[in-house]
């Protein structure tokens, strides 16, 4: 079994900040490990107050629902009661943002945890995440939910 580091976490998170700015956007970056369990969390300079914890929300969405948020859009609009109630959970720490910007961290098979961006538009978060996980060796493929198969890719409707 896999963990996340904080070493792999703070990579990450530089990547991020690198891709981020080269855009000239201002964002926070998130990193869970697979429970949903912060591992870094960083703002940077001129990023709006908001943008950390909503990056935090996106990664735990990320890890807990082990599946990007972009996967999950389709299902929350035909069910939003349930997905209501998942942030009503006892047990969540976090509310459940099924939206751009929110990537599973997986390696080997294994979702080792999330990521969440947040500061730029809903595409530009979602870029971010791709790039970066995918350049630093990620996986960015999963099974649509209860569906056997071919994995659909990012940006693939689930």
């Amino acid at each position: 079994m896999s963990s996340l580091t904080l070493a792999a976490a703070e990579e990450i998170i530089e990547a991020a900040h690198r891709r981020a700015q080269a855009l000239g956007k201002a964002v926070s970056v998130a990193v869970v490990d697979a429970g949903g369990f912060p591992v870094a969390i960083r703002r940077s300079d001129g990023a709006r107050p908001l943008t950390p914890d909503i990056a935090r929300a996106k990664a735990y969405t990320a890890a807990v629902m082990q599946r990007p948020g972009r996967m999950l859009k389709k299902w929350q609009e035909s069910q939003p009661v349930f997905f209501a109630q998942l942030s009503q959970l006892p047990g969540a720490a976090m509310p459940i943002l099924a939206t751009e910007g929110s990537v599973t961290i997986q390696r080997d098979g294994e979702i080792i945890g999330g990521l969440g961006i947040a500061g730029g538009t809903a595409d530009e978060d979602q870029a971010i995440a791709d790039e970066v996980l995918a350049e630093l060796g990620y996986e960015l493929e999963f099974a649509a939910w209860g569906v056997p198969g071919t994995p659909a890719g990012p940006g693939k409707d689930a």
